[in-house]
């Protein structure tokens, strides 16, 4: 960035005793609730992201929708930048405040506010975290898929449109949010929808909301779809040698309509890093780990016809266990596979980008990112929910070594074209942040880039919501 558009930029907040003015108005009207600490400044200055960390001039931990109206309206009236914050998950930057100012902790908006057995939906707010939502859905038979690994807060998954391992069978956040509490830029609270399932009543402001990273408005109240417990569920792996028959087996399960619920991949780097990690004992070959879900006759028949496809293209060794214990471990093995793979190399940090391609094209996209990391000599294993186009490289990288940073980034850079070549996307979940900016710009065009930024000046005319996300500042 130049130093003149740096200027500019800035020029747009408020800097010096102006800023502080603003914020020791927040501190008067939040009192315990706001804290200039260094230790939760520097906990707010990141997320597990490679990027930066920058750091917010304080930081507010909202209680009610009141407080973040309170809390925005201030922050509009001295022009100074906000960014939500959930706990720090997401994976593109999308938290670091890069303009410094207020960064607005939702995690004590944490309650479980509607439950409807009846509808199958309930409303919570934005701070709940996933796995204490799935364990008070749970005394009423019911549950929420959308599974990113991660224990986010649920206004933290609907701000990055979220999905997961469970995308296959129940959707995404875009399919399973019915409606949202916002704020907006001016400290006004507006309803985005309604309970109903569907409606042709006006824009659709809640798919306007998800996926906008904050840069809109502050979700406060998420209202969910929800599901009963299946009953029955059956876990199941089977290896294979050859990387691009395991995708090509997952295309044809998906082709021929399966009832499958997640269908995992792990490359043979992959597994081999869990079973160090863990110390389980799995075969060291490509695998593909699956879940059914359904009444025990269909999971037992959506197995055996899954476990037929696969053995088609060379899968072996398939297995199928309905046991709690078990499939709990191995769901465990997948979601940890990250950490996993960063203990091979102790003292270095992860990379993690994501893409998603047609499904016609997974097998080819994936064989050539594969063939891509060797010839760089890198350390990328491969995982992803490949039943839905989507998957995940995490490079375990040692940031000190200029030259394997450069080869990394180049690596990205190509994954992407890649992708993009194939009509897929920059992005299956993590999300723009700041790291896939440019990648917006180069899958969805300048025009349709300029529509975002007509809305996002509309809505923000100041660009105080997490501003230097999602669109490239101008």
């Amino acid at each position: 960035m130049s130093t003149t558009t740096q200027v500019d930029t800035w020029s747009r907040y408020s800097i010096g005793d102006q800023r502080e003015a603003g914020l020791r108005e927040i501190e008067q009207r939040f009192g315990s609730q706001a804290s200039r600490s260094k230790d939760v400044i520097a906990q707010h200055s990141h997320d597990e992201s490679f990027h930066d960390p920058k750091q917010p001039d304080l930081v507010v931990f909202a209680e009610s929708t009141k407080d973040v109206s309170d809390c925005v309206k201030i922050c509009a009236n001295h022009r100074i930048p906000l960014v939500p914050f959930g706990v720090g998950t997401s994976l593109e930057g999308h938290v670091n405040p890069v303009h410094g100012g207020v960064s607005l902790d939702m995690s004590r908006m944490n309650r479980l506010l509607r439950l409807s057995t009846e509808d199958l939906d309930c409303t919570v707010e934005a701070g709940i975290l996933r796995k204490q939502l799935a364990k008070e859905l749970v005394a009423h038979g019911l549950f929420f898929p959308v599974d990113p690994g991660a224990d986010a807060t649920i206004g933290g998954m609907a701000a990055t449109g979220a999905s997961g391992t469970t995308t296959v069978k129940y959707g995404a956040m875009r399919e399973l949010v019915l409606s949202m509490c916002v704020v907006l830029p001016n400290g006004e609270i507006i309803q985005t929808g309604r309970r109903a399932r569907k409606t042709a009543a006006g824009y659709d402001l809640t798919h306007l909301f998800l996926g906008s990273e904050g840069t809109l408005g502050v979700i406060t109240e998420v209202t969910l779809r929800l599901f009963g417990i299946p009953e029955a569920t059956a876990a199941a792996t089977v290896q294979f040698d050859d990387l691009h028959e395991a995708v090509n087996a997952v295309i044809a399960i998906i082709q021929l309509g399966v009832g499958v619920a997640r269908i995992e991949l792990l490359d043979e780097a992959a597994v081999r890093a869990v079973n160090a990690y863990s110390g389980s004992t799995l075969p060291e070959k490509n695998m593909l780990l699956l879940e059914f879900h359904g009444t025990e006759t269909v999971v037992k028949h959506d197995a055996e016809v899954a476990g037929g496809i696969l053995s088609q293209f060379g899968g072996t060794s398939f297995t199928s266990t309905t046991d709690q214990a078990e499939r709990t471990a191995l769901w465990r093995a997948r979601h940890e596979a990250a950490w996993a793979i960063r203990a091979q190399r102790p003292g270095a940090q992860i990379f993690v980008t994501d893409v998603c391609v047609p499904i016609s094209r997974l097998a080819d996209c994936i064989s050539e990112t594969h063939y891509d990391i060797a010839e760089q000599g890198l350390l990328g294993p491969i995982i992803g929910h490949v039943g839905d186009g989507n998957f995940h490289v995490i490079v375990v990288v040692t940031p000190e070594d200029a030259d394997e940073m450069h080869r990394v980034e180049k690596f990205n850079e190509r994954l992407v074209t890649r992708a993009l070549s194939m009509g897929g996307t920059c992005t299956g979940e993590h999300g723009v942040g700041l790291g896939k900016i440019p990648y917006l710009l180069r899958e969805v065009g300048e025009e349709a880039v300029s529509v975002m930024r007509t809305i996002k000046r509309a809505i923000d005319p100041n660009d105080l919501m997490n501003p230097g996300k999602i669109i490239a500042e101008s």
